[in-house]
């Protein structure tokens, strides 16, 4: 099933612009959350394709929210791309334990991260 509904979480108001610009300009529909908390109160509305995930945010981080997120049975099929600005591999390697699909370096490249998605869906 191709991927339509992307939630992106990121605490960063310019990433949520840049990406969601970016990703509806190729036909997706993007719903955003700015926090853990939020990010749970989106899911619960309205189940997406695809969450893209940052690790670097107040309160819950994204590594603790996708695994809370790729273990609840509700969301077991939903992938978590992680895009972030961490680029050490022993931090694509916890991504992966917690549960991410893929893992995307800041800034993203629009061609590799769409790749990726096309990849999923």
């Amino acid at each position: 099933m191709p991927i339509q509904k992307i939630l992106l979480v990121d605490d960063s108001k310019t990433e949520l612009h840049y990406l969601s610009e970016m990703l509806v300009k190729r036909g997706f529909a993007v719903r955003t959350a700015e926090n853990g908390e939020e990010a749970f109160a989106r899911l619960s509305e309205e189940k997406p394709d695809l969450i893209l995930m940052d690790v670097v945010m107040p309160g819950q981080n994204g590594f603790q929210l996708t695994r809370a997120i790729t273990r609840d049975e509700r969301f077991t099929d939903v992938p978590v791309i992680m895009c972030t600005s961490k680029n050490q591999e022993t931090d694509k390697v916890w991504a992966t334990r917690q549960g991410a699909s893929d893992y995307v370096v800041k800034p993203v490249k629009a061609e590799e991260l769409l790749a990726k998605i096309k990849a999923l869906g």
